[in-house]
């Protein structure tokens, strides 16, 4: 289960979704994330599907990594389906007592399913094909105006980057100490909740320790570089927006306004 959760992972490549600049990359990622949730019916969220696996194929990312990015959260999307079956209306498929399972229902299950699905899918694209320095760029260029209230904008997206590079790093600390746990006889697998619990103490512990350890390594180094914030600092990579950038703009934007048609002129809700 650890190794399956890829948030902050970059995969390498030469992709035109990896060349598009990393402003629009954020802001489009965002834009869609708002559409899947305006998407009120089967059909406009099919095409905020479609989207999403074209964006998956111009990503030249394995199929087999988003599968990963979607394996972590599973019981996440399978309790929140099975909560949505009891809500809706239409025929009665299925009755427990006061409990009742009907088609609304079901339609419920499926649609929430698939609009968490293809939220993290989204997600995965930004992170996968979006190293963290061009992603500590873009989120400084975006919050800019913030500074004319005294914001520090560069620390701010210093720190959201770092926290989101060091997840892959802590997960794969994790692992090597529930590895190292079990070689000691550790059972971490049987018993109840409360059992269970109590068998993290011995993985908790020792992951905070390494976790305060590497962000004191990792200050010492920034300040024996003479590290002092982005005030007078030059960037190496000038972001520019090119025609690629407009043109998955424009189409993004009309995907959008689809969405939007769909929902007014498809009268078949999920509800």
């Amino acid at each position: 289960m650890i190794k399956d959760i890829t948030l902050g992972q970059y995969f390498p490549g030469k992709s035109i979704v990896h060349k598009l600049d990393p402003r629009v990359k954020v802001l489009l990622t965002l834009f869609n994330i708002v559409f899947i949730f305006i998407a009120g019916n089967f059909s406009s969220l099919g095409l905020m599907s479609v989207y999403t696996v074209a964006a998956m194929l111009f990503s030249g990312v394995p199929f087999n990594r988003y599968l990963r990015s979607t394996r972590g959260v599973i019981f996440v999307i399978l309790f929140t389906a099975v909560l949505n079956l009891f809500y809706g209306g239409g025929a009665v498929l299925v009755q427990w007592g006061f409990l009742q399972i009907t088609a609304g229902g079901v339609r419920n299950a499926i649609f929430i399913a698939v609009r968490i699905i293809v939220l993290i899918l989204m997600s995965a694209v930004l992170t996968y094909t979006t190293s963290p320095t061009q992603l500590t760029d873009a989120l400084e260029r975006l919050m800019k105006p913030l500074k004319i209230f005294h914001i520090k904008v560069h620390e701010i997206a210093m720190m959201m980057t770092i926290a989101l590079r060091f997840v892959p790093t802590l997960l794969e600390e994790t692992d090597k100490i529930i590895s190292a746990q079990k070689a000691r006889g550790a059972d971490l697998e049987s018993g109840g909740l409360i059992s269970r619990v109590k068998a993290l103490i011995p993985i908790l512990i020792p992951l905070f320790v390494s976790s305060f350890r590497r962000a004191y390594d990792l200050a010492m180094a920034m300040e024996c570089r003479c590290y002092n914030g982005g005030k007078g600092r030059t960037k190496m990579k000038i972001l520019h927006i090119a025609v690629k950038d407009i043109i998955i703009s424009v189409i993004t934007v009309l995907i959008g306004v689809g969405v939007i048609l769909l929902n007014i002129f498809v009268t078949e809700m999920f509800l």
